[in-house]
């Protein structure tokens, strides 16, 4: 049996508690779980200060995404508080000047009252082809934008394009880590998840068929089994 930990989740751009809906129950039998406060801050450093600042003294940290993204800024800041470490469809890269220009694009769109335009068009992009038409996947995650709200996703993204370059830290980490990836996620691709998963020492891979960016909605029952072992190992 492995240690009681308590658990810190981090969602994604424009997600919400809502996102580990599936998960929480049956991470909670294994110690007390909490999900960050992603939106009150515009840049890696203080959002993962503030998440530092109320987490246990130690702790099992899991994040999708951008939650992902900050999780390596958690790592750069208190390396020793974190026990075991899963990054779910995100990456270690910087952003590219592509997606800056698309972020800006759709910060512009969000601060004239657009942000659903942004939700709908983003949503086709994060789920597998089989869960485009789902309607409850579909209002799941135009609720999670209506959580965060626009203003929030604007700190967000100026946050995620400010992020660093973590390839160079992944040889560091030495905790237990699950990289885990939809196999068609588009916005953080299986390449994306190799080449965490061979960077750090130990790593396991766990890719999600007929899954994409979403997994932990998309594929509840995959994620949380996974999500388990990894808090078992």
């Amino acid at each position: 049996m492995s240690e009681w930990l308590p658990v810190v989740l981090i969602p994604g751009l424009l997600d919400s508690a809502r996102l580990y809906a599936a998960q929480i129950p049956e991470l909670w039998r294994r110690g007390p779980v909490t999900v960050a406060d992603h939106t009150r801050d515009d840049s890696m450093g203080a959002i993962a200060r503030r998440i530092l600042g109320s987490a246990p003294p130690r702790f099992a940290l899991a994040g999708l995404s951008m939650g992902g993204y900050i999780c390596f800024e958690i790592l750069r800041q208190a390396p020793t508080r974190v026990a075991k470490l899963a990054l779910l469809d995100t990456s270690a890269r910087p952003d590219t000047p592509e997606a800056t220009a698309m972020r800006r694009v759709q910060m512009t769109l969000a601060s004239n009252g657009r942000l659903g335009e942004v939700v709908e068009t983003q949503f086709e992009r994060m789920v597998h082809p089989l869960h485009r038409r789902d309607p409850l996947l579909r209002e799941t995650n135009r609720l999670m934008a209506e959580d965060v709200g626009p203003e929030a996703f604007i700190r967000q993204q100026t946050a995620i394009i400010g992020r660093p370059d973590s390839r160079p830290q992944l040889a560091a980490i030495g905790c237990p880590t699950l990289v885990l990836v939809g196999e068609q996620d588009e916005l953080t691709p299986l390449d994306r998840a190799v080449e965490m998963a061979h960077g750090i020492r130990g790593a396991q891979l766990v890719t999600v068929p007929e899954c994409a960016h979403l997994s932990t909605l998309e594929r509840p029952r995959e994620v949380t089994r996974a999500l388990l072992e990894w808090l078992k190992a």
